[in-house]
């Protein structure tokens, strides 16, 4: 039977580990840089089942070359006025990342992963929130799944990490999304279950806090972790209560999608505006979307697929049109990320000219791989820092971890590997440093 503490210790881990890091310092929201800062930010699509070259690959394409004249495959179609803006990669590798079903937080973090595995390092996402300037919320992760698994599950970790056994947790029930970022402004119920929530959570930080006093002395540091769980998920809300007349420009309207949602869909929608008005609003710089949250399940009822789970991945996606109409959808929900972003200014030019999306998926190529090709499609250019409007054949001999390095260089972090020792890149990676065919 679990006692107390040890309920209070778990309910403060998944606070704690939410948001990966202390929020103490964090400035208030992320606004346009002062002095030689400029705004960046940096959003993760994650497709679980894999993601088959053949859907995102022009027909007939074998070498690198512009993508200009040429027509993007039917599962891409929705981002063919975007070309400009797109460049897709085929030949990254992950066989070290034993990417058979998901490699869960190995996808993001470059290593090996499995299920039910703790992360044994940071990934990469995270790694970029500390590089990027500091905004309030420094990682925000939105999980898309059954309609019964986020209700079940309203948190879940499975892709994203800040260190060596300490997970981040996607948010995959848009309510309580809704109520942590914007509680605060709501009026009625959701005002209602607000104030009740942080009233509650401030009873048990001051709690727990007394508590851990009278804990040996060997105790106390470790469970002083539990302790500052409460304490940053309290002043999160309190520090998005001091901004609130800037939140109300950017809330997503409340409607029946959250409270009655017909399909699995709607609350999918529904998590992608609240991570779109995060982004928007300065609340965070860095998104990562887990659709399928990272493990082998998922739906999609509402696009017309009956089909859910894992016998989705046992179905070849080239021409299939379960996976069209599942890479379609996704590639709207892109192009309304952009769109967005694109109808911000931000210094000469909108918040999209200063954002770079990965997309890929947390398996490689398909659900049974070797991870021997891990096709990534990068749309934006990170102000200026990526090649657009191309597509980039590799070799197979350079890692994702490669690609991570990439993003961190682009970033501002002079790093020549990422989550790989020399001992590891002599058998996994042919060079060293960044990728030259994707930066400027």
């Amino acid at each position: 039977m679990l006692n107390r503490r040890k309920m209070l210790q778990g309910v403060a881990t998944g606070i704690g580990a939410a948001f990966g890091a202390s929020l103490a310092s964090r400035p208030l929201l992320g606004a346009p840089g002062s002095g030689n800062t400029t705004p960046k930010r940096i959003i993760f699509f994650m497709q679980n089942q894999g993601f088959d070259p053949k859907t995102c690959v022009p027909n007939g394409v074998r070498s690198s070359r512009s993508l200009a004249k040429l027509e993007l495959p039917e599962p891409i179609s929705a981002l063919e006025p975007y070309k400009d803006r797109l460049h897709i990669i085929s030949g990254l590798h992950g066989r070290h990342a034993s990417p058979s079903h998901s490699a869960f937080f190995g996808a993001l973090g470059g290593y090996r992963g499995s299920d039910g595995v703790p992360p044994s390092a940071s990934t990469i996402d995270y790694e970029l929130s500390n590089v990027l300037p500091q905004t309030l919320l420094p990682h925000l992760c939105i999980g898309m799944d059954s309609i019964e698994n986020m209700k079940s599950k309203p948190t879940i970790a499975t892709l994203s990490a800040s260190g060596a056994g300490q997970p981040i947790f996607m948010h995959s029930n848009p309510n309580h999304l809704y109520q942590m970022l914007y509680g605060g402004i709501s009026t009625g119920d959701i005002r209602l279950q607000h104030e009740a929530r942080s009233n509650l959570l401030n009873q048990i930080e001051n709690f727990a806090a007394l508590k851990g006093r009278s804990l040996p002395s060997t105790e106390q540091q470790h469970y002083g972790q539990f302790v500052q769980g409460f304490k940053d998920v309290n002043g999160l809300r309190g520090r998005l209560d001091t901004v609130s007349d800037h939140l109300r420009k950017f809330a997503p309207k409340v409607d029946e999608r959250y409270t009655k949602p017909e399909f699995e869909t709607d609350w999918h929608d529904c998590l992608l505006d609240l991570g779109i008005s995060a982004l928007t609003s300065g609340i965070t710089n860095t998104l990562t979307i887990g659709s399928g949250r990272g493990e082998i399940f998922g739906a999609w009822k509402g696009l017309g697929i009956e089909q859910q789970g894992h016998n989705l991945g046992h179905i070849n996606q080239p021409e299939n049109p379960i996976w069209i109409k599942i890479r379609q959808y996704n590639c709207r929900m892109l192009v309304k990320i952009m769109d967005a972003l694109d109808s911000v200014p931000e210094g000469s030019g909108t918040m999209m000219d200063h954002t770079l999306i990965v997309y890929t998926s947390n398996n490689a190529d398909k659900q049974h791989t070797n991870g021997a090709n891990w096709p990534v499609m990068l749309l934006g250019n990170l102000d200026g820092a990526f090649k657009t409007g191309c597509f980039t054949q590799l070799d197979g001999k350079r890692p994702i971890n490669a690609l991570y390095t990439s993003l961190l260089r682009a970033a501002g972090k002079n790093v020549d590997r990422f989550n790989m020792n020399e001992q590891l890149a002599k058998k996994f990676d042919s060079g060293s440093g960044p990728l030259k065919e994707l930066l400027v």
